[in-house]
């Protein structure tokens, strides 16, 4: 789920990028599946273009509650499937298509008490499905050397020993529970933001987010699932927010292409399978200068779009396609 402009009340949220996904995939028809559900923008969107049906997946119960106002209106076409879109072959098998609309949607950032946010004060949480470990739990309790190398690889904060120093000297002193007190610790360890610069604890808070929620490899397994789930023909659209997210996909879609090439060119050439993948997007698509108008938050989303082939699914590595994998654990 990412980061969403609103609009009407009839249509609270429009996601990123929603017009080029739309003329990327069309036309729209068969079975989809929604990964990322959130306030329903692209599920809706699908419908309305023209899907029979949508499997809407979310892990955050609140998406449902939001969605009791309209979704009454596709009964019969709308299938809403509370669980994480790394398991959604086994929500949906030979679709038409699969959307990923990563990182934190709006209802959350928008919500003091989900804790995403480093710009108002609520609970440290930041857990999408509500449960499991919080953010307040990995600062209070990670070693500082885990700190850091959640910092670093998750966020690519460049001050990841600082920040992490300074978070155990401060919850040695008392319990770090809310996103302005870590805020604080971040903001009180760096250097004053120049105009224009991101907020001190921008990359902090995303690297804790992404831990907390094991975006990273939600969205590995997501791939592959997707690659198990889309029919011969199907279409996968994936909008990333950051580098790495789109280096994953971008990795993972040249990989199943054919095209991630050898990586010594004087080995022997070894023998290529079938590609599961077209990449319908040479390049990534970017917002254009009336999205980026209604929707600032846009400007660094990023489309991929590729076709399923009638190549057998398989298996590839984590790291292949640049997905981090910490060297401490925190838990």
């Amino acid at each position: 789920m990412a980061a969403a402009a609103r609009q009407t009340d009839d249509v609270p949220h429009i996601p990123v990028l929603l017009r080029p996904l739309l003329a990327a995939v069309a036309p729209v028809t068969g079975r989809w599946l929604d990964g990322t559900f959130g306030a329903g923008g692209y599920t809706r969107a699908l419908l309305d273009a023209g899907a029979d049906q949508v499997i809407a997946v979310d892990r955050d119960p609140l998406a449902f509650d939001l969605a009791s106002d309209w979704a009454g209106a596709y009964e019969g076409r709308l299938v809403q499937q509370e669980g994480v879109f790394s398991q959604m072959d086994a929500y949906g098998h030979d679709l038409d298509g699969v959307v990923l609309d990563l990182g934190v949607s709006s209802m959350q950032l928008d919500r003091p008490d989900r804790g995403f946010s480093f710009l108002k004060d609520g609970p440290l949480d930041m857990r999408m499905s509500q449960e499991g470990p919080s953010a307040a739990d990995i600062v209070n309790s990670a070693t500082e050397a885990a700190l850091a190398d959640i910092l670093f690889h998750y966020g690519e904060e460049r001050a990841s020993r600082r920040i992490a120093r300074a978070i155990a000297r401060a919850r040695s002193e008392a319990s770090i529970e809310t996103t302005l007190q870590l805020a604080a610790v971040i903001e009180g360890c760096l250097p004053r933001a120049k105009p224009g610069q991101s907020h001190p604890a921008t990359r902090s808070f995303q690297a804790l987010r992404i831990a907390v929620n094991d975006e990273y490899g939600e969205l590995f397994q997501g791939l592959m699932a997707a690659e198990r789930a889309l029919r011969p023909g199907g279409k996968l659209a994936v909008v990333t927010f950051h580098s790495i997210e789109d280096r994953m996909v971008k990795r993972f879609l040249q990989a199943r292409a054919g095209q991630s090439g050898r990586a010594n060119r004087y080995a022997p050439e070894l023998a290529r399978e079938e590609p599961q993948f077209n990449i319908l997007t040479r390049k990534a698509i970017g917002p254009d200068d009336r999205e980026l108008a209604e929707n600032p938050r846009a400007r660094s989303a990023k489309l991929r779009v590729a076709l399923r082939t009638d190549a057998p699914s398989g298996a590839i590595e984590p790291k292949s396609i640049g997905m981090p994998v910490l060297e401490t654990s925190w838990t």
